[in-house]
């Protein structure tokens, strides 16, 4: 399987994955969490089978320290997802997850004492100033939308707040496990497959917290209005099927993106992930009808502006011409 097909499976897969997942909380906007153990079961299925062959094969890396990044990774997935429930939009929700290039700085500086080019510090500011100026005129959106009663605007602006610390928090921890994962993979070499089957696979213990909130959720589902399958021809509940095709298309992407980094530098898989953002944010905008001002356009022009400056795309087209040439 060639760069080519990887960046199909990565556009397919997650620009597909956005849609079904928008489908799925806008009828049940805290289905988060049955959206995140679905993805999480299948994906620990899939390795279970095809990685550790049924645990028989001895994991490269001590599972030590896969328990401390699955701490990491489970609380970042439940985060982000949960996020939903606080008045967070969809297009404010990726656009704020494209700061991860802010987050990983900051803490490489801090913990990792990194130093960066003047570009990169720019790309950063760039992508800050984007952020900033989308999550300011949703603020003001989430006033407008709710100027009926003063005490109710004051407690949806709170829940919208909760929402925006629920993404900070999760965007810095996201970070902080990539370079948890760094110097791992420095230490005993890259396992990314091995890395995926056990973020997924140990974390499932965790979903029993949430298993009285999944139940609820799986009642709901089985509520929703039927559909006819044609090639089984049984009516199934709609949102199953939503969830199926986005626990699938789940798969796709991730698989997509191992792919990708097996085949191509790092700067061409972060250049394909950036597209994929920007072309599900766009589809997710145009399909949906969701609110999006000049201003949203102007900040989310400027986070994908910056995150290119970032990835050093621009400069990398002439080296690249000289080199053909």
């Amino acid at each position: 399987m060639g760069p080519a097909f990887a960046v199909l499976l990565v556009f397919v897969g997650c620009c597909s994955n956005v849609v079904f997942l928008e489908l799925l909380v806008r009828e049940f906007p805290g289905c988060g969490n049955i959206v995140t153990f679905a993805q999480f079961a299948f994906i620990a299925l899939e390795g279970l089978v095809f990685e550790t062959r049924f645990g028989t094969k001895k994991p490269a890396i001590p599972v030590s320290n896969y328990v401390v990044m699955v701490t990491m990774f489970f609380t970042v997935s439940v985060v982000n997802n949960y996020a939903l429930n606080f008045n967070i939009a969809m297009p404010l929700h990726m656009i704020f997850r494209s700061g991860s290039l802010i987050a990983n700085m900051i803490l490489g500086i801090v913990i990792l004492k990194k130093r960066y080019s003047a570009g990169k510090y720019l790309s950063i500011a760039l992508v800050s100033a984007g952020i900033f100026i989308c999550t300011v005129v949703s603020a003001k959106q989430v006033n407008v939308a709710n100027e009926g009663s003063e005490d109710d605007g004051l407690y949806v602006l709170a829940r919208w707040l909760v929402g925006i610390a629920m993404l900070t928090f999760a965007l810095l921890m996201s970070a902080r496990m990539g370079i948890f994962q760094e110097t791992l993979y420095k230490k005993y070499g890259k396992h990314s497959k091995e890395a995926l089957f056990y973020n997924h696979f140990l974390p499932l213990p965790g979903f029993l917290l949430l298993s009285s909130d999944i139940y609820s959720h799986c009642v709901h589902f089985s509520r929703s209005a039927p559909v006819l399958v044609p090639v089984i021809q049984l009516n199934v509940p709609i949102m199953w099927l939503y969830l199926l095709a986005n626990v699938m298309t789940q798969y796709v992407c991730i698989r997509g993106v191992f792919i990708l980094t097996t085949e191509c530098a790092s700067l061409t898989v972060t250049l394909v992930v950036t597209l994929r953002k920007f072309l599900s944010l766009i589809f997710s905008i145009v399909y949906f009808q969701n609110p999006f001002t000049a201003w949203h356009w102007a900040g989310t022009a400027v986070v994908f502006a910056g995150t290119l400056l970032y990835t050093e795309v621009l400069s990398a087209v002439p080296a690249a011409r000289k080199k053909s040439e």
